[in-house]
């Protein structure tokens, strides 16, 4: 373990980062709660932040190389951020408060953060390898412990873990007691069932860790390769989101692209056909649960304010479905007309925190259009796209970029700090490494 170069602090990420939200419900649960609970819960930022600093202490500057066009993207995107942050909001006609934009910042700020500390980490072949594997021994977790408790954990038990997301971080949800809707799938008719949510406390973070650490998964290896991705695919079906499922299935395709083998198309078709099979049949496989009777008389009573959609999951009029398409919509539409920005803290998880008009919500590239103008959008849509192409020497992490932005559509992707962290860190220590590669092939 290495001062100088703080690798210790990115497996420490990897596996904390994973376990965050079930260890900080819990403690809610067990009477930590206001200040105290988020001065811990600052944790990630504080090892994140102090680990990038020593990288750049002991590089004696910023890991960053004037000749690549990745690295002045990621700078002007934070410049970007920053920016937007000291701009008074009264000039964008934004409405944060000072909370607002501190967690606006933090929110934006993660994958610069995160990218440049990959970049100073240098690590060794051997010290990728045991990133992987703790990458994947995280996921393998985080599968049995979500197919363990969607089976046999009754939602009553995580009903009295509301406070930690109403109390705590000041989310408001009402449908299901306090929790977040997508804990549930409802089919409507008053049948409930439960989606894999295990220590994130939520479908989509789950299923987003799952499908970056699938394309991890070393299938040569027969002994333990594909039980694994079994186990870890398993959990995704039963995370019951069809993006992540979509993702997975765009990853696979890129990845028969850069390695040139139809084995991958194949198992794409595979992943396609038994995830269409899957989705139809969750009303027969699913966990069911129930709503509480004070939440069935909340359902009935805000029944009429939803428009009839189909309750058909593989329907394109699909209610959750019609709903994504929806705040994307209006999202860029917002965006196109207040081209300038709001400024940080007036969309997605942050504006609702802090009780302020949600300018634009979900997608990632929407919230930051209507964040920090159209511009810094569209530098950080080309800084992803500038990284993505120094990644596709390492198939696998280009993948896994290519479904993590994909799922960047219609999902706040950089709001999952797992995601934000891991992700853009592994994809900056890369960087140096495709370069290495271009050059050899030139």
């Amino acid at each position: 373990m290495s001062l100088r170069r703080p690798v210790w602090a990115l497996y420490v990420l990897i596996v904390g980062l994973a376990v965050h939200n079930l260890v900080m419900s819990q403690l809610w649960r067990a009477g930590v709660h206001g200040g105290a609970l988020s001065v811990l819960a600052g944790w990630k930022d504080v090892l994140l932040l102090v680990a990038l600093a020593i990288v750049i202490w002991n590089r004696r500057g910023l890991p960053f190389d004037r000749s690549y066009v990745v690295d002045w993207l990621a700078l002007a995107f934070g410049a970007f951020v920053v920016l937007y942050a000291v701009l008074p909001q009264s000039w964008l006609g934004g409405g944060a408060t000072h909370k607002g934009v501190l967690y606006g910042a933090r929110h934006d700020l993660l994958p610069v953060e995160a990218y440049f500390l990959g970049r100073g980490l240098d690590l060794t072949s051997e010290e990728r390898r045991r990133v992987c594997r703790v990458l994947l021994a995280t996921a393998a977790c985080v599968a049995t412990v979500g197919l363990l408790d969607v089976f046999l954990v009754p939602l009553s038990w995580w009903r009295h873990s509301q406070g930690w997301f109403s109390d705590q971080l000041g989310l408001t949800y009402r449908g299901l007691s306090g929790l977040p809707e997508n804990f549930v799938y409802n089919e409507g008719g008053g049948v409930v069932f439960r989606r894999l949510t295990s220590t994130f406390l939520s479908p989509l973070a789950t299923a987003y860790l799952l499908v970056v650490a699938l394309l991890f998964v070393p299938l040569r290896s027969r002994r333990w390769g594909w039980p694994l991705a079994a186990l870890l695919f398993a959990a995704l079906l039963w995370t019951h989101t069809r993006a992540a499922l979509l993702a997975l299935l765009l990853a696979l395709l890129v990845l028969a692209v850069l390695r040139r083998k139809l084995f991958f198309v194949g198992l794409a078709v595979a992943v396609a056909v038994i995830s269409f099979v899957f989705v139809q049949a969750y009303d027969d496989i699913g966990p069911r649960t129930h709503f509480t009777p004070s939440e069935l008389v909340y359902q009935e009573q805000h029944a009429h304010e939803t428009p009839v959609r189909s309750n058909e999951a593989t329907s394109a009029n699909e209610a959750s479905t019609s709903e994504h398409l929806s705040s994307l919509r209006q999202g860029a539409s917002t965006a196109f007309h207040h081209p300038w920005g709001f400024g940080l803290g007036n969309a997605g998880v942050t504006a609702a925190r802090t009780h302020v008009t949600i300018e634009a919500g979900e997608s990632t590239y929407t919230e930051l259009a209507v964040e920090t103008g159209l511009l810094g959008a569209l530098i950080f849509i080309a800084w992803s796209l500038a990284l993505f192409r120094r990644l596709v020497g390492t198939p696998w992490l280009a993948a896994s970029f290519a479904a993590v932005l994909f799922l960047g559509l219609q999902t706040d992707v950089i709001g999952i700090p797992w995601i934000a962290v891991v992700v853009w860190a592994l994809a900056g220590d890369e960087v140096d490494r495709s370069d290495m590669s271009l050059r050899a092939e030139a």
